[in-house]
């Protein structure tokens, strides 16, 4: 309140709202209506400051559609501007010194005695014909003010035109823009197929993923909460998709705590129907969970596309190849119109590094899981039996980082194939994997036709030559990589590498 009595507009404010002739009767008790009085109540033109205010205030208010409140203005502004030149040319006409030669004089001799409506009528009119450019020469300035006062008003009016042209047409393309926008892309997606010669199915995939973009965009709004802070992006992925990642088979059991750490970056994308997620064979990085929707596994085998399974809501996709390091052993295709969220490998492997015995109870869901999965969904899967076979799914190997020691196991037996339960291994979400031989890299009959076997790493060379003489029947005393290169450190070598033990 202080602010604004201090404001240098709030005597302005005031003498905008005095009533001058209430006043001076008042004071005088007499009723003058002498022109000073007229003078006086333009006085009440500033108002229109609030007037304008207040529009703006509606314009930022949500509650209201922005293109009518818009509108509405415009339709304001025009006729306040026609009100104001009719009313001031009919001032002019009616103040002149002879009344015949004035605008309306020539056409309504004596108009002074007639009814003040027809004066407005014929004002309005002469003002809307101006303002619109028509110009009918029915009425038109007899005298020198008139003319000085008209040659103002139409410069004013080519401002006020060009205001309203822009301001209507932004608010038309404004509600169009987006269809414009969807309309260049899917040319630009047409003319690239062609120029490409792309098949028709795969055609109609990528038109199908453009117009599903610009429709669901509102439902994404990737912009706005770009806008957001971390923290409230975080939370609202919390809100859309915790209880449906602590549902999936993989997580269930795992602690709260990485559940959160794995959703606060997730984002939901959604897919058109009979559109590819995954493809077969294609490099695992990412794997998905089903927030609705439904999709096929399927497997190209023979030249043809054989169906595996369905997946539905709260159901994941992809973490087979994620998970055992490997391509992607099936193709995953939409059902019906579905939204996913994607789980990037690198984010969860750092995730489940920092939670030991989470990653323990995530490494049993998944050997569970593999263990119930259809005979021919194994046969696609490399290694996968044999993995099953020598994997203990009640002694599972720490996560990278980890130590740990259990008591000495009376019976001999080992946790993970080369791994002796009083070692302290160091491991990612499974141990590394590697594929040894019984033979050197340049000889291929010492093997007998015999397979590789896949292994998880144990902690020394000592033990992988042990191990390596379990499965072959013989010991060996030196360890070589595809290229020839003679291994020293195990710590140097990667997923799935060749060595060859002889």
């Amino acid at each position: 309140m202080f602010r604004y009595v201090t404001n240098l507009w709030f005597p302005m404010d005031i003498a905008s709202t005095l009533p001058f002739q209430a006043i001076y009767l008042l004071f005088t008790g007499k009723m003058h209506r002498g022109e000073v009085f007229g003078f006086l109540n333009l006085l009440r033109l500033w108002r229109l400051r609030r007037v304008s205010e207040l529009f703006t205030r509606l314009e930022k208010d949500t509650r209201f559609s922005y293109f009518w409140t818009r509108y509405c203005k415009l339709i304001c502004v025009t006729l306040f501007a026609v009100h104001s030149a009719g009313c001031f040319y009919y001032w002019m006409a009616v103040h002149y010194k002879t009344s015949d030669d004035t605008w309306i004089g020539a056409q309504v001799p004596d108009f002074e005695h007639e009814n003040i409506w027809m004066g407005y009528t014929y004002s309005m009119y002469w003002s809307i014909v101006t303002l619109t450019t028509v110009g009918y020469g029915d009425l038109h300035a007899e005298n020198t003010g008139e003319k000085v006062f008209s040659i103002f008003y139409m410069l004013f009016n080519i401002g006020l035109t060009a205001y309203l042209i822009g301001n209507m047409t932004n608010l038309i393309v404004h509600s169009a823009v987006r269809t414009f926008a969807m309309r260049d892309a899917i040319n630009e997606i047409l003319r690239y197929a062609s120029k490409n010669r792309l098949p028709d199915g795969l055609k109609e995939q990528m038109l199908a993923h453009m117009q599903l973009k610009f429709k669901t965009a509102e439902l994404q709004q990737e912009e706005v909460l770009e806008d957001l802070p971390k923290a409230i992006r975080s939370s609202i992925a919390q809100h859309l998709f915790h209880e449906t990642v602590e549902t999936t088979y993989l997580f269930k059991g795992v602690s709260d705590d990485l559940i959160t750490q794995l959703v606060s970056e997730m984002k939901a994308e959604f897919f058109p129907p009979k559109v590819d997620i995954i493809l077969q064979n294609e490099i695992a990085t990412d794997f998905y969970v089903l927030v609705s929707g439904a999709v096929d596994v399927l497997i190209y085998k023979n030249g043809t596309e054989q169906f595996l399974s369905k997946l539905g809501a709260a159901e994941m996709a992809g973490e087979i190849g994620v998970i055992l390091n490997i391509p992607q052993p099936f193709t995953v295709r939409t059902k019906r119109l579905s939204q996913v969220i994607r789980i990037g490998h690198q984010h969860f492997k750092q995730m489940v590094q920092q939670h030991n015995a989470d990653g323990k109870k995530i490494i049993s869901n998944f050997i569970q899981y593999l263990k119930g999965l259809k005979k021919e969904m194994l046969e696609e899967i490399p290694f996968v039996t044999e993995l099953l076979d020598d994997f203990d799914t009640e002694n599972i190997a720490p996560i990278e980082g980890a130590q740990y020691h259990e008591a000495p196991n009376n019976s001999g037996e080992e946790n993970i194939e080369g791994t002796s339960p009083t070692s302290a291994p160091t491991s990612d979400i499974l141990p590394v994997r590697v594929i040894i031989h019984g033979h050197r890299p340049d000889d291929k009959t010492n093997d007998g036709g015999e397979m590789g076997k896949l292994i998880h790493l144990p902690d020394s060379v000592e033990d992988l030559l042990s191990l390596a003489e379990k499965k072959f029947g013989k010991r060996g005393c030196t360890i070589l990589v595809a290229d020839g290169s003679q291994v020293e450190e195990l710590g140097a070598l990667r997923e799935n590498d060749h060595l060859f033990i002889f």
